[in-house]
């Protein structure tokens, strides 16, 4: 019985420590990617449907005050209702105030920021097959963290981007003020410990542009680390598809090209568009019989796929934007996905861009190119102020990162090593 009572001790002792230690882990904040977590929508009665279908009164489902989930939604894949929701979706580029809005009479939000909630399904009635970052969040949790404690979220909405210097983004700029003070917030309740920083996708881009726009004392303080998963550092060459032809991005049924209009219109859409700095300015990427585009192209591309309304917010908004890639100074891992096919190369056998074109694939993530994903080791390869570390992952798609097992031990793994220096402190 001594022994007996010796063992229980000991693992008493061993779970008081288990538990002081998981107490003691940083403060983690989600930034989800591009279509990463769910957006409501209020229509006022300066809405103007396109049909009597769209009319205000479609979905019935909504809250007290009107609010409805606008993404995601079942009726985007019946072709009437995409007609809807693409409307809905649209924004208009203000030449005169010098930024995007919505439709007239479309109200948007992020629902529950600094909530994991609206990151872990895009349609909580349909969780197995919208599930986003809720496999990460479970194994976040299996390390011990805990969702409102240690762990939050920062939803935004994704169709707005961020500008070069000089230029007004009230909505991207309101998301970043808001999570400084996210950051700032979850420093606070835990102690003061800087936090760490897990983007997924555009929320890489957002986070960048966030460290950058803050002093270096700032960062030194409430900034642990920075851990972006396929990140689109230099944009991608399947963009170039979206804006061209349409793009469903893998949902069933839905033709391309009724939500081609609305895909165009998308700030961080433009800011998307593949890099002539990580691209090649020679580099040709849509090919067709009467001309050739590459990443150096983008404005005659944009006017000859007949988006010409394109063409003065990317070249004096968006372009500068893409070659902010500056160093943040504090410490980052990139983990990527590789090995799988990646379109690279857009052949179109007319100059009809309402067709699908032949795509030549190479390597990358599904989504984001290879060369796209690795930028950041070349370009800040001398950068002697900056710690970066890359964990490439094979057979990994841009999506699945969040999801396959291999993957989420690795980035699991990496959040346990950034917090091992605390825990061996504790023990």
């Amino acid at each position: 019985m001594k022994g007996l009572g010796l063992e229980v001790g000991a693992l008493i002792i061993v779970m008081l420590c288990m538990c002081q230690a998981t107490s003691n882990l940083h403060p983690l904040i989600l930034v989800p990617g591009n279509g990463g977590n769910q957006l409501e929508a209020r229509l006022t009665s300066d809405y103007k449907p396109s049909s009597l279908l769209c009319n205000r009164w479609y979905p019935t489902s909504r809250d007290k005050n009107g609010w409805f989930r606008l993404w995601f939604d079942l009726s985007v894949l019946f072709a009437p209702f995409t007609k809807c929701f693409a409307e809905r979706m649209m924004l208009y580029y203000d030449l005169d105030l010098d930024d995007f809005y919505n439709a007239p009479g479309v109200e948007t939000k992020a629902p529950h920021f600094g909530s994991t909630q609206s990151l872990l399904y895009l349609d909580p009635n349909l969780k197995h097959v919208t599930s986003y970052m809720a496999p990460l969040v479970e194994s976040l949790e299996r390390i011990g963290y805990v969702s409102g404690d240690n762990l939050f979220g920062a939803p935004y909405d994704f169709r707005y981007g961020l500008a070069a210097a000089g230029h007004p983004t009230h909505v991207g700029s309101k998301f970043l003020q808001d999570l400084k003070a996210l950051i700032e917030k979850a420093s606070t309740s835990n102690g003061g410990k800087p936090v760490i920083l897990l983007s997924h996708s555009l929320g890489g881009l957002f986070v960048l542009q966030l460290l950058n726009r803050n002093p270096l004392s700032w960062r030194k303080k409430f900034i642990k680390h920075f851990v972006a998963l396929s990140a689109p550092w230099g944009g991608t060459a399947e963009q170039m598809l979206t804006f061209a032809s349409g793009n469903t991005l893998g949902v069933p049924l839905v033709d391309p090209l009724l939500v081609r209009q609305e895909q165009r219109s998308s700030e961080s859409n433009l800011w998307l568009l593949p890099s002539s700095k990580i691209f090649g300015w020679q580099n040709p990427l849509v090919i067709t019989p009467n001309a050739t585009y590459s990443a150096d192209d983008i404005p005659k591309f944009l006017n000859d796929i007949g988006f010409p309304q394109g063409v003065y917010p990317f070249e004096t908004r968006i372009l500068p934007l893409m070659e902010e890639l500056i160093a943040p100074e504090v410490p980052m891992t990139c983990i990527i996905g590789s090995g799988v096919r990646t379109a690279e190369k857009l052949f179109y056998k007319t100059s009809d861009f309402d067709e699908r074109p032949h795509v030549v694939y190479g390597d990358g993530d599904g989504t984001v190119n290879m060369v796209s994903l690795l930028a950041l080791e070349s370009l800040w390869a001398d950068k002697k102020n900056q710690s970066l570390k890359v964990i490439r992952i094979n057979d990994v798609s841009h999506a699945s990162i969040l999801k396959n097992h291999i993957a989420l031990r690795e980035i699991i793994g990496e959040i346990s090593e950034i917090n091992s220096q605390i825990r061996s402190n504790v023990m």
